[in-house]
């Protein structure tokens, strides 16, 4: 349970054991239309676009860590306290990444994708664009960084070359610019990356100054991805996952809308094309869900 100070704080008044609120945690329709409502009226943020059982269990994570025991108790709660709102409101907006997560994916981008980007762009006296859609701490973004200065040196010389990263939660953008990580986050990175790109920064490993001068991060709502610049590659990695369906098919809409002809699309392993999609890209990969803007 919890009680509101003098002071505007929240604290914990007792503490009920994790097995007690495992059955009273289901999450009705109407308690999180509720929920949704207070985000919206007290955050701006609307739940429309995400699939409910996502919004449902990510609510109930929130709700067991502030041991309240229904949703009753739970809005009363977001009511009253602002910290709890931003709690739930970077807890929806889903921020899990690491270092080359998929190496196969990141390997056939250096193998193939990034080769024919670059000859396309010297060919056609053009510059090479990269868009990294919901880039949560910006790994992904800086992953592309570090295989750029590693195996395209000359390329980087004569095309100009940009990354740009987007994330819908300002605070996030903020940590991913200070590319500080733990440990953890760079499980796939290649111990000669490692090396060569980080140091010890207390209990952090900083990347350095090198790659994350080449990426620029924005706060942007993935949902109006289509009012973005035009570009040749767009990595949009397990996103999509979390948006309905209709919602999923209006994202691949507008980045078909940014890609040119032969420009690059890049999604998750468990995502797809969907809709009318499907007929404005060819497959390049099915294993690593690689496509070509027709």
């Amino acid at each position: 349970m919890y009680r509101k100070g003098r002071n505007g704080t929240i604290t914990v008044t007792n503490i009920v054991p994790e097995h007690a609120l495992t059955d009273s945690l289901e999450i009705s329709d109407g308690a999180l239309a509720e929920i949704g409502s207070i985000l919206e009226k007290r955050r701006g943020f609307s739940i429309s676009m995400y699939k409910d059982k996502c919004m449902k269990r990510r609510v109930a994570i929130r709700m067991r860590s502030c041991r309240c025991l229904d949703s009753t108790e739970y809005c009363s709660l977001l009511h009253q306290s602002e910290r709890e709102l931003d709690l739930l409101k970077k807890n929806l907006t889903i921020h899990v990444s690491q270092f080359f997560r998929n190496p196969s994916m990141f390997d056939k981008l250096q193998a193939e994708i990034i080769p024919y980007l670059f000859q396309k762009a010297e060919t056609e006296q053009g510059c090479l664009r990269i868009w990294s859609l919901g880039c949560a701490g910006g790994e992904e973004a800086y992953s592309l960084g570090i295989i750029l200065r590693e195996f395209f040196a000359r390329q980087l010389q004569h095309t100009p070359t940009e990354i740009h990263a987007f994330d819908i939660e300002a605070d996030i953008l903020q940590t991913a610019a200070r590319a500080e990580y733990y440990e953890d986050h760079l499980k796939d990175l290649p111990y000669s990356f490692k090396e060569r790109y980080f140091v010890s920064n207390g209990s952090h490993l900083q990347l350095s100054a090198i790659i994350r001068e080449m990426v620029t991060f924005h706060q942007q709502n993935i949902m109006d991805v289509a009012t973005l610049e035009p570009c040749q590659l767009v990595l949009c990695r397990n996103t999509l996952i979390y948006f309905t369906r209709s919602d999923q098919e209006n994202i691949l809409l507008g980045i078909a809308h940014i890609l040119p002809t032969g420009g690059i699309l890049v999604l998750g392993k468990s995502e797809t094309l969907v809709g009318a999609a499907r007929t404005l890209f060819s497959t390049i990969c099915a294993v690593e869900r690689i496509y070509r803007r027709l």
